[in-house]
């Protein structure tokens, strides 16, 4: 669930409205999590106005939505400015805190009026020339969503291991594609983009989101260049935490292998139980093994905190869920269309009176 801050009052957040598409082609939004970008983000949106044509009059339902995640360096000014020079292009939202990527990409679908989604990141690893490849090829294919993946992956020795071990578990959590990657550079449709933002809860996964939806998908090819300035705001915590959402809320496989460890721990008792009564009815001598059994209590016991451990995590999101924990917290939000959601929340807001009898 949404919360939208407004002259100190909460409200929840509208849903996006639906946009036909304009001209020849089809519209498209490019949505941009933005995070101490000061440096990047002014050149990687010219970028962007380039590769769609805007510069050149082709901008056949070009929108560019922003989210800034709780930066606190020049990224909200630089913003600003943006939407000042293309107040009909671009659409800025900011966010009241640092939420985490897939959270703030969720607030800028919800502004996404496009028949056609593209996400992409604030670095510059992404060539907004390849976005357009994206888009053609999920028209050229009639693909509801097209992933990108890298001949070679510039990131550190870490995060590369990080996610082949992330690629390996969505192998069996959410049923992925072996031989697809879980790009964050990816174009998606907009009715998957609507099937996406029916989760309302604090923990949101977009891969798992998608996948769960649709096996209609489509891969491109992209050169991925250097970070363009700054690091990566993807600590090891932060990677943790996104498997950690793809592990619990996509996935019930760990209360299942849970189950089937328990049952397997259980026959193994039960085949050795019969081997010491067996042993005891011959007359043969058993070792005392104090040592041994120590360590199969030990290890039992583990077990026992570790499911503990997984089945208490499943309860704590349901618990944060249920509590109404916000996806995200939008502070304000400039540019396109704003006035128009506006017009439209406030004509909700009297019909809704209107059906009270307020």
């Amino acid at each position: 669930m949404s919360r939208q801050v407004d002259s100190g009052t909460v409200t929840l957040a509208a849903p996006p409205r639906d946009r036909e598409t304009e001209g020849d082609g089809a519209t498209v939004t490019v949505v941009i999590p933005v995070y101490f970008a000061e440096a990047n983000i002014g050149r990687l949106a010219e970028a962007v106005f380039d590769a769609f044509g805007l510069h050149a009059g082709r901008q056949n339902g070009l929108q560019l939505v922003l989210v800034n995640d709780g930066s606190t360096d020049g990224t909200h000014d630089e913003c600003e400015r943006l939407v000042l020079d293309h107040p009909d292009v671009v659409t800025y939202v900011r966010l009241a805190r640092n939420f985490g990527e897939h959270n703030a990409v969720m607030a800028g679908l919800h502004r996404a009026e496009g028949e056609y989604v593209v996400i992409m990141d604030d670095d510059f690893q992404n060539d907004p020339a390849d976005a357009v490849r994206l888009v053609e090829e999920a028209r050229a294919g009639d693909f509801d969503i097209v992933y990108s993946h890298y001949a070679k992956r510039r990131h550190g020795p870490i995060r590369v291991l990080g996610s082949k071990f992330n690629g390996w578990v969505a192998n069996f959590m959410i049923d992925k594609p072996r031989d697809l990657y879980l790009s964050s550079f990816k174009c998606m449709r907009h009715w998957l983009v609507q099937e996406v933002l029916s989760y309302e809860g604090p923990f949101p996964y977009l891969d798992g989101l998608a996948l769960r939806c649709t096996r209609n998908i489509g891969r491109v090819m992209v050169e991925q260049g250097e970070r363009a300035a700054g690091q990566s705001g993807y600590t090891s915590r932060k990677l943790v935490r996104l498997w950690g959402n793809m592990f619990v809320n996509f996935s019930v496989m760990p209360l299942r292998a849970s189950t089937v460890l328990g049952a397997f721990f259980v026959v193994v008792a039960v085949v050795l139980s019969l081997v010491v009564l067996f042993e005891t009815l011959s007359g043969r001598p058993l070792p005392s093994g104090w040592p041994f059994l120590a360590i199969i209590v030990i290890f039992f016991s583990g077990g026992q905190l570790l499911m503990l451990g997984i089945i208490g995590e499943y309860l704590g999101r349901l618990f944060l869920t249920a509590n109404r924990t916000p996806q995200f917290v939008v502070r304000e939000v400039k540019g396109r269309a704003v006035e128009d959601r506006r017009s439209v929340e406030n004509g909700r807001s009297a019909e809704n009176r209107q059906g009270t009898g307020g």
